[in-house]
C-alpha cells in the first residue's frame, strides 16, 4: 500500500506541475491581451503581433488545461448564466444528512465512530449556518465510509476541495479512493509525509 501511494503521489505531484505551466501562459495571455494583439483583429482569431502566434494555438493550450473559457472568450461573460449553471444548490448540512439517511444510520453512529464531540455533531444538525472545518469533514467522511466522489460532494458543498498540489490532500484522495476508513491507518499514511495527523 506504501509504494502504491507513493506511486500515486508521484504522478499526481507531476502532473500539477504540468498543469502550473499551462496556467503561467493562460494568465500572461488574459494580462497582456490588450497589448499582445493588433487593435483590428480579424474575424476567426487574432494573431500575436509580437510573436506571431495564433490565437487558435493558445485557446488550445488552454483548453487543455481545463480552463475556464472566459480566460480567452472575446466577448464578456454572462454573470448571472455563470452563477446559475455552476451553483450547487444541496448545502453541507442538506447533503451530510441525506448521506447518512441513505446508509440507513443514526447520529451517534456516525459521531461516535471517528470520536467526534457529540456537542459539535450536534451543531452540524441543528444550526445551517454552521460552517465546520475542512478536517471535521474528512473525518465524518471517513465515518460514513464515502468514495472519492462521494468526499468531494461534500466537501464542495462547504467550499472546499481535495486539491492535488499537495501530500496532505493527496493522502486524504487516496484513502478514500481506496476504501481506507481506519483512521490510525489515515494517520499512519500521513505520518510517513509528515503531514498534519487527523485529530480524534
Amino acid at each position: 500500500m506504501n509504494q502504491e501511494l507513493e506511486q500515486y503521489i508521484k504522478e499526481n505531484l507531476k502532473q500539477e506541475e504540468k498543469n502550473t505551466f499551462r496556467f503561467s501562459v493562460s494568465k500572461f495571455f488574459k494580462e497582456e491581451e490588450d497589448s499582445l494583439y493588433e487593435e483590428d483583429r480579424e474575424k476567426d482569431g487574432c494573431f500575436y503581433d509580437a510573436e506571431n502566434v495564433s490565437r487558435n494555438s493558445i485557446k488550445k493550450e488552454m483548453d487543455d488545461a481545463s480552463l475556464p473559457p472566459f480566460l480567452y472568450s472575446k466577448d464578456s461573460p454572462n454573470i448571472e448564466d455563470f452563477i446559475q449553471d455552476n451553483k450547487i444548490y444541496s448545502d453541507f448540512q442538506t447533503t451530510l444528512f441525506q448521506m447518512i439517511d441513505d446508509r440507513n444510520l443514526i447520529d451517534s453512529d456516525v459521531y461516535n465512530k471517528v470520536h467526534m464531540d457529540r456537542r459539535l455533531f450536534s451543531k452540524i444538525r441543528n444550526n445551517k449556518n454552521y460552517h465546520p472545518s475542512k478536517e471535521t469533514i474528512i473525518l465524518l467522511g471517513l465515518s460514513l465510509e464515502l468514495s472519492e466522489e462521494e468526499i468531494e460532494k461534500l466537501l464542495d458543498s462547504a467550499s472546499y476541495s481535495l486539491p492535488r498540489n499537495n501530500y496532505y490532500d493527496l493522502i486524504i484522495r487516496f484513502c478514500f479512493m481506496k476504501g481506507i476508513y481506519k483512521l490510525s491507518e489515515v494517520n499512519d499514511l500521513l505520518d510517513q509525509y509528515h503531514c498534519k495527523l487527523l485529530n480524534y
